[in-house]
This record gives C-alpha cells, structure tokens and sequence, in this order.
C-alpha cells in the first residue's frame, strides 16, 4: 500500500494495488460496452418503433394486399434497405400464403383454408421470433453488468480495504491519516461498479418494456393479418 496525501481521483487509482486497478479496468470496459450498447439499442428500438408505425398506417389505409406486398419485395431489395420489422413479418405471411396458393392451384386440387391459414401462421411466427431475437440482442449483458458490477466493485473493495490495514503493520502508529488514502483507493472500486451498473440497469428495464410493447403490436398484427387471409381463402 502506498500511503499518500495527494487524494486525487487520478492519484487514488494510479496508488491503488495491481488487483483493485484490474477490478477498475475491468468495471470501466464494461461500462464502455454498455454505454456502447445502450445508445445501440436505443436507435435500434426508435426505428423498429417508427417503421413500425410506418407500416401500420399503410397497412390499415385499404390498399391492396398484393401491391403492398410487392412494395415489401421492393424494400427488401434495395440496397441498404430492408423494410421494418412487422413489414418482414407480413411479407412472410404474405410471401407463404401466395406459395400455397400457387402450389394448390398449380396441383388442380381445392384449397384447405386450414392449411393456407397454418402455413401463413407459421411463417409469421418464425420471423417474428427472428425479430424478437434482434430487438433482445445485448440486453443480457445489460442485465449481467447491472447485476455483477457492484459485486466485482465490492470485492475490489474489499482486497483494499484489507490492504490498507495490513500496511498498518509497517507504521509506528495508526492514525486515520495513515489509513485514509488506502480506503479511499478502495471505495473508488465501488464507485466505479456503481457507475457501470445503474445506467445497464436503467437501460435494461426501459428497453424491455419498449420490446415488449413491440411484441404485444406485433402478435395483435399477426392474429388480425390471419383474419384478413381466413377471409380471402374462402
């Protein structure tokens, strides 16, 4: 332990032990890559939600089915551009229902409605599952580093506090001046795991309410999308 007056932010880490400046390390990549991935996921999450808004109001305009499936082709294939995510699951939906279709008027035979229905269904649960798995991407570390953080910021804390004591051995008298600066070194490693998991844990809860409001959009578009091709297949 490096006994020292000079209680600096700087100085305090720069004196601290090799294992508590890992700890730190450790603590300020962690929180680079959640900050990283909570601006990420906020731009991710706004434009789901305005292409998402974007399409529904096309979608409930009244116009034609078929067109707004070949403008969902379209987008799919410009370059750089791939549509909102409750337009891909529609164009899968879409897309499976027109093949069956083809498929049965190709064999001569008559349609199962039940069957169009499923297969259409199927369809658009796996792309919305896709959809899901992207929107819910990082947010596992978010949660890991807001749950973990403080932990890894206490047991820095802890190996300096310990030090700090221990290099009380080595002096003539024990004063809080002696031992200040090794506490103080040490809490910073709670500060920083502090520092690292509110945000991760703020991000996380707000982001997983805003996914789970997308969710509920996209499953009510699904079951009233059915309805609309239960009706064209009779």
């Amino acid at each position: 332990m490096n006994v020292t007056q000079d209680l600096s932010f700087i100085s305090l880490i720069a004196n601290a032990s090799v294992l508590v400046q890992l700890v730190m390390l450790l603590l300020l990549s962690a929180s680079v890559m959640s900050w990283t991935y909570i601006f990420r996921k906020m731009f991710a999450i706004r434009s789901a939600r305005i292409q998402t808004e974007e399409f529904e109001r096309v979608f409930w305009s009244g116009g034609n089915l078929a067109a707004l499936y070949q403008d969902a082709l379209s987008n799919r294939r410009k370059a750089g551009g791939s549509g909102g995510a409750l337009e891909r699951i529609f164009q899968a939906g879409m897309g499976e229902f027109n093949k069956a279709k083809a498929s049965v008027a190709a064999r001569g035979g008559s349609a199962d409605n039940g069957a169009l229905l499923d297969g259409a269904r199927r369809a658009m649960r796996a792309a919305y599952q896709r959809e899901m798995d992207a929107l819910e991407s990082h947010l596992a570390f978010l949660a890991s580093v807001g749950s973990v953080s403080p932990y890894v910021g206490l047991f820095g804390t802890v190996w300096g506090i310990m030090n700090a004591f221990r290099g009380l051995a080595n002096v003539q008298q024990a004063t809080l001046a002696a031992v200040a600066p090794g506490i103080a070194e040490a809490l910073i490693a709670t500060a920083i795991g502090l520092f690292a998991a509110i945000p991760a844990v703020v991000a996380f809860n707000r982001y997983s309410h805003d996914i789970d409001r997308l969710a509920i959009r996209f499953e009510s578009f699904i079951e009233e999308f059915s309805n609309i091709l239960q009706r064209q297949a009779r």
